[in-house]
């Protein structure tokens, strides 16, 4: 049976945090599923077509690393992709708090779907996809943040 894992998130935009996160899950799992949420409550600043082009263009090299758009729970959406991890990246204790909730939810909804996390790298801590969209909106430059693939007009 392949391990297969699911990084959920809204990628709004795709920063050097979530790819590093993704690169170094990749020795762990078969395939990484990137799951871009849709979720229609929510005000994006990037269409949700142009998320998943990023990181497809991040990781073309490299077919481990599937991107796919869903709706729901995380849970439900593993189950349908047979998955058995979520992985989640961790850049502060808030981080952790807030991950720590959610994952002892999603298992008492799917026992058999473990939570992972991997720490941020201490140098990428400070970079959140709502930073990036501040800096974004009020013109300043997000190189160093961003993946070079994320183009801003």
């Amino acid at each position: 049976m392949k391990k297969i894992a699911v990084f959920p998130g809204s990628f709004d935009p795709i920063t050097l945090g979530h790819v590093s996160v993704i690169s170094r899950a990749l020795p762990l799992f078969d395939r990484v599923i990137v799951a871009i949420g849709r979720n229609v409550e929510k005000k994006h600043m990037f269409p949700i077509e142009q998320r998943k082009q990023w990181i497809e263009m991040c990781f073309e090299n490299d077919d481990r690393v599937v991107v796919e758009m869903y709706e729901g729970l995380t849970i439900d959406f593993c189950k349908q992709k047979g998955a058995r991890y979520i992985l989640r990246g961790l850049r502060t204790a808030a981080d952790f708090e807030f991950e720590r909730g959610i994952g002892q939810v999603n298992r008492k909804l799917a026992p058999d779907i473990e939570s992972v996390f991997l720490l941020t790298e201490a140098h990428l801590t400070p970079v959140t996809s709502s930073i990036v969209r501040d800096v974004i909106r009020y013109g300043g430059d997000v190189s160093g943040m961003v993946p070079e693939v994320v183009k801003i007009p």
